[in-house]
């Protein structure tokens, strides 16, 4: 009987756990690895993250050879801390300073394409306060034992706290529950395999995330798990169980937007892949009402929708990197 995608793409990150072998592929098929951690105020968690990454997989094992951080411009000391640390630190305006400027985490991940120098890129949240370097070493196994395997993603227990310290187990995420895996469902019901989709830790090859646009804000994983399952398949695709993150928890009305984010996302996407033909535009506000003074006000969050094209599209990109345009 064939194995399904789930059993035969996911794995544990105990079997990734031999870390001599790991780096043994990596230098006989003679790659380089880069971590990009994308900041906007983490000064809390940004040190133990780095620490841990260059002592374990810098200094111990040469598994990794940089890590990058690309700050959204924060105003506490994420960036002196990182920086002390060992890092090699961006603000992401100062990177391809001629384009038009934007902020969001999809600029961050879209930017250190530009200045990362490996053939795989693993992309962590900064606010993992469980850090562990397993977050890294899993997610590049697949694609170092792997010759098929392109794009990793990660899931993992997510306790949400309960106060200062009890803490609950809960499945996918929030927004992944009441968002995402329902529109999967309708949709991509083959992508409901992926059991965190919009999980912030991933990895992959440079060719994979080089040729794929990035919405700058909270849809860039929805997006680009959309688009890496158009072009080259859901078999390009594998998932690591982590086993539990702890992070820092948004609010509802927090969640609500990023749903909101990740809503559109989703329906521009279908229909730039041709998958739907909407009679309309989409608005691009969410609008809710506070009460103030006995009056309701509206409260209107609005997208704006930027998007950044493929980046083997940028001239300073190709001509870096050696690339051909698509």
């Amino acid at each position: 009987m064939n194995k399904t995608w789930l059993e035969k793409n996911t794995f544990h990150y105990s079997e990734f756990n031999d870390l001599n072998r790991l780096v043994e592929v990596k230098q006989r098929k003679n790659l380089k690895i880069s971590l990009c951690l994308p900041t906007l105020n983490e000064e809390k968690t940004i040190a133990k993250e780095i620490l841990i990454m260059k002592s374990e997989l810098m200094t111990r094992y040469p598994l990794l050879d940089e890590i990058v951080v690309v700050d959204s411009g924060s105003t506490d000391k994420t960036r002196e801390i990182a920086s002390a640390y060992g890092a090699d630190v961006y603000e992401a305006t100062d990177i391809l300073p001629h384009l038009e400027k934007f902020k969001g985490k999809g600029e961050n991940l879209w930017k250190a394409l530009y200045i990362t120098k490996g053939d795989i890129i693993v992309y962590l949240d900064a606010d993992i306060k469980n850090i562990h370097h397993r977050f890294v070493y899993a997610l590049v196994g697949p694609l170092l034992h792997s010759e098929n395997i392109k794009y990793v993603k990660a899931f993992y227990d997510r306790p949400i706290a309960i106060g200062k310290s009890k803490l609950r187990p809960t499945g996918g995420g929030r927004v992944t529950e009441l968002v995402i895996r329902p529109l999967f469902s309708l949709f991509f019901p083959e992508l409901t395999q992926i059991l965190q989709p919009l999980s912030g830790e991933y990895a992959g090859f440079r060719e994979i995330f080089e040729t794929i646009p990035f919405p700058i804000g909270y849809g860039v994983e929805t997006s680009m798990i959309l688009d890496i399952n158009e072009k080259w398949g859901l078999d390009a695709i594998a998932q690591v169980d982590l086993d539990k993150r702890i992070h820092r928890n948004q609010d509802t009305k927090a969640l609500g937007r990023m749903a909101f984010v990740i809503l559109t996302t989703f329906i521009n996407r279908k229909r730039k892949l041709g998958m739907i033909d909407l009679k309309e535009d989409i608005y691009n506000e969410m609008i809710r009402y506070n009460l103030v003074k006995n009056e309701y006000q509206p409260d209107i969050f609005k997208i704006k929708g930027h998007e950044r094209p493929p980046i083997i599209e940028i001239p300073e990109y190709r001509e870096k990197f050696k690339k051909s345009a698509i």
